[in-house]
């Protein structure tokens, strides 16, 4: 089959025209010389000059539109303008020279050599073929049949362009096949390079390649999301720069060291954040027993957030319980309201302390299993009030202070605390009115719950944070939360108390999260006339006016 050279720097287009090159140099070296031969021979022959000089205008035209890919390998008319040429224009050389004063023989060399590289096998044996029976009657035209010494040297010479253009043809076989072998492997290369750039631009783990001094080669877009970097943050750079990421690097130079995969789990701890916790698989690149002096080590670790993990596995978890309990809550809600009515029936023809304990017991339980009730199908109506909210923005200050008063209204002797408004009168927030109502009773009614009885127990307070933001906090000083319940506080049907339905939390937190603020705890100090009291204190960040885009909500919709 003959082989096309494909379009570009290929390896046969250049031996194409380093060809096309060597004869147009043979033509101004036989043009060069034969003046040179003139002038100290004093010998004219204008029919060899003038072949001299149609053989280098012949090679500089070829030159000049022959600079792309080479003819088709095999036989035929399109080497006529290179080897035709070369083989006609030699043996006219031969013929016009003078008396012997030149031979051009050895010039028959350069059309076998481009036939045996270029071409197939057979134009190659069929060029050397045509030389030696033009060197056979070149012998026979000057000696006639008298001298066999002569025929002998012309077949010593055929036979060795026959050695020549052989080997020379299988080697240029050997160069197709590697050129083949070449191009299939850049193919594959290329396509091996693209996917394994589209699996790194979406993988949802951080990948990292980086060298034994902690320079970091490649990362993709979660890894520099992962370490505080820009998407389009300079690669490469240190990773050592931050002492933040010393657990990191301390695995990666004992996977070195080992030369095996490592796997652990860190905390990255930055300062002023909390704590990171990553999932750490590394692999070194090579063995030592593979070492070269070219060859450096490299390790690739792949990070996964275990926030991350963890928020699907609760996401899958909770979205089931979720269906589940709603549908529970809605099967049994006509129920309930059956008993409820038949309890209040029934307490109206009741006349005994006895019996009406009893019938208050129902009735209080009732209301309870009532309120759990309404919790559960509570997440359904939040969830699509959520989705439906236009975007409205608020004064911080006036809303809080109105929240306050209606929620102190319900029971003034009883809700009793301190109201400090320091975000200022101009300060505006996006949040929905109803929406921060709902967030604020929640968070006063569970401070209320864990209060204590002292003066100053509670705070409801607003500010502006350094960075800018508004921030609204509900403090208390109920005891301390146990660790195993500060992991779970904003998690839905998790309560420390039996009578609780366990969403009061969840609930502000999805609103938050709609509205693009943030909502989180922690143990705070206060100074009050009797000292310095630790509470607990709820904060929730604003992110300001803006309205983010609409995301999806870690708990299933359910329209009940």
């Amino acid at each position: 089959m003959a082989y096309q050279p494909s379009a570009g720097n290929t390896p046969f287009e250049r031996l194409w025209r380093g060809f096309l090159t060597a004869r147009v140099m043979v033509a101004l070296a036989l043009l060069a010389l034969q003046l040179l031969g003139m002038a100290l021979n004093q010998v004219r022959e204008p029919a060899l000059l003038a072949t001299c000089l149609g053989y280098l205008a012949a090679t500089a035209l070829l030159r000049l539109l022959g600079d792309g890919a080479p003819p088709q390998r095999g036989p035929g008319l399109q080497w006529l303008p290179s080897i035709g040429v070369d083989l006609l224009l030699v043996s006219l050389m031969q013929v016009l020279q003078h008396a012997g004063t030149m031979n051009f023989t050895p010039l028959f060399g350069l059309p076998i050599l481009m036939a045996s590289v270029l071409g197939t096998l057979l134009l190659a044996l069929g060029t050397t073929a045509g030389v030696t029976l033009l060197l056979l009657a070149w012998a026979w035209w000057q000696d006639g049949t008298s001298d066999a010494s002569r025929y002998l040297q012309t077949a010593l010479t055929g036979t060795g362009y026959f050695i020549v253009a052989y080997l020379a043809q299988q080697l240029a076989t050997r160069l197709t096949s590697e050129q083949q072998v070449a191009q299939r492997s850049q193919m594959d290369a290329r396509t091996q390079k693209a996917v394994s750039a589209l699996v790194m631009q979406h993988v949802a783990d951080g990948v990292l390649v980086l060298d034994q001094q902690g320079l970091v080669r490649l990362a993709n877009p979660a890894a520099m999301h992962m370490l505080g970097h820009d998407d389009n943050a300079a690669v490469p750079f240190m990773l050592g720069h931050s002492s933040a990421w010393a657990p990191l690097m301390e695995l990666a130079h004992k996977a070195f060291l080992h030369e095996q995969p490592e796997e652990g789990s860190l905390n990255i701890l930055h300062e002023g954040q909390p704590p990171m916790g990553l999932h750490v698989r590394i692999w070194v690149t090579h063995s030592q027993e593979h070492d070269t002096a070219l060859a450096e080590p490299l390790c690739v670790m792949f990070l996964h957030d275990l926030r991350e993990m963890e928020a699907r596995l609760r996401t899958e978890k909770l979205a089931s319980m979720g269906r589940m309990s709603a549908a529970v809550a809605h099967e049994i809600r006509n129920p309930l309201a059956a008993i409820v009515q038949a309890n209040e029936l029934l307490d109206e023809d009741l006349d005994d302390p006895g019996h009406k304990r009893l019938t208050l017991m129902v009735r209080q339980n009732a209301e309870r299993l009532v309120r759990i009730t309404e919790d559960v199908l509570d997440i359904a109506r939040v969830q699509h009030q959520i989705g439906h909210t236009p975007s409205n923005t608020l004064a911080l200050d006036a809303s809080v202070a109105q929240v306050w008063a209606d929620w102190r209204a319900h029971e003034p002797a009883r809700r009793q605390g301190l109201l400090l408004l320091e975000a200022g009168d101009a300060t505006q927030v996006e949040f929905d009115a109803d929406h921060l109502r709902r967030v604020l009773i929640n968070l006063l009614d569970n401070a209320l719950r864990y209060m204590s009885q002292e003066a100053g127990a509670l705070l409801l307070a607003t500010r502006i944070t350094g960075s800018g933001r508004a921030e609204l906090q509900v403090w208390s000083d109920g005891a301390p939360l146990d660790k195993s319940v500060e992991r779970h506080l904003f998690e839905p049907f998790f309560s420390s108390e039996s009578r609780s339905s366990g969403l009061g939390l969840y609930i502000c937190r999805e609103l938050c999260q709609r509205h693009g603020a943030a909502i989180g705890y922690r143990r705070s100090v206060r100074t009050l006339e009797r000292g310095q009291i630790e509470g607990n204190a709820f904060i929730v960040t604003f992110r300001g006016a803006i309205r983010p885009a609409d995301t999806g909500s870690l708990f299933d919709t359910i329209v009940v």
